[in-house]
């Protein structure tokens, strides 16, 4: 049993040690090009999550991960079987019903995991904001790399390409789909363009259709990928992520707080 990992505990545990800070993670159930599993998200969100509360229990933080949401927002990939949907309003409210239940555990002190691109969470948080007597943060997992990213891959990623892939080999290794010679059973990852400049430039904001974007859901070179970079990937994330628990379970929460 480990104590940061809410499904394996038991009650006796959670009486005898109050918990600070709650981690929950949140996936997606999607495909991922041809090659990598649907829970792909869910992996993510669960192996980030729970290597980041180990790393932060090793330094006495008092933080608990919570079992991952294995379902998002999948409206721009509709037309792709079993990417299994959640709008955003819905989902909006199941995290609102999971904090009720953590603040009624005596949890006041919450991070949101998100490890898929399609879930838009910052609105949530402005709407909750006064609302539950809990803080939330946001942590979008791919969003912290900037600064080390070339420094561990070759190619950028968007999904399903170096970097997911990585992550995937070194711990779901058995999961990932190869040819008979050894290669990734996916395609280069290559999208589409669409016909207004300003939109390929990001200068105006669209939801990208993903069967219109892409070939078989793909954005992202994939077959550079390695099981050491996901490893190296992992030690990043779970310092910086960890790191952070153990400032928020260590922070008084006094009138300022968070500031």
């Amino acid at each position: 049993m480990r104590p940061w990992v809410l499904s394996e505990v038991n009650y006796g545990t959670i009486k005898g040690n109050p918990y600070e800070v709650a981690v929950l993670p949140m996936g997606a159930t999607e495909p991922h090009n041809l090659h990598l599993p649907y829970g792909t998200d869910m992996y993510e969100g669960t192996d980030i999550g729970e290597s980041a509360c180990a790393y932060a229990h090793a330094k006495g933080a008092k933080v608990i991960v919570l079992p991952t949401v294995p379902y998002g927002t999948e409206t721009n990939m509709r037309e792709f079987p079993f990417a299994m949907n959640l709008y955003p309003t819905t989902l909006f409210k199941v995290i609102e019903d999971l904090v009720e239940s953590l603040v009624r555990s005596g949890i006041r002190k919450i991070v949101i995991l998100n490890s898929h691109g399609g879930n838009d969470f910052k609105p949530l948080l402005r709407e909750m904001s006064g609302r539950t007597e809990a803080h939330l943060f946001l942590a979008n997992w791919y969003n912290m790399l900037d600064d080390v990213y070339h420094d561990i891959f070759e190619h950028m990623e968007d999904h399903a390409g170096e970097a997911e892939t990585s992550l995937i080999l070194a711990y779901h290794n058995e999961l990932v789909s190869r040819n008979e010679d050894g290669s990734f059973n996916a395609d280069d990852g290559k999208t589409n363009p669409t016909r207004f400049d300003a939109v390929n430039k990001k200068w105006v904001s669209i939801t990208r259709q993903w069967d219109l974007l892409t070939s078989n859901s793909g954005s992202g070179y994939p077959h550079a990928a390695t099981a050491e970079k996901g490893e190296r990937l992992m030690e990043v994330l779970t310092e910086r992520i960890g790191d952070f628990l153990v400032e928020l379970s260590n922070s008084e929460l006094d009138e300022s707080f968070p500031f």
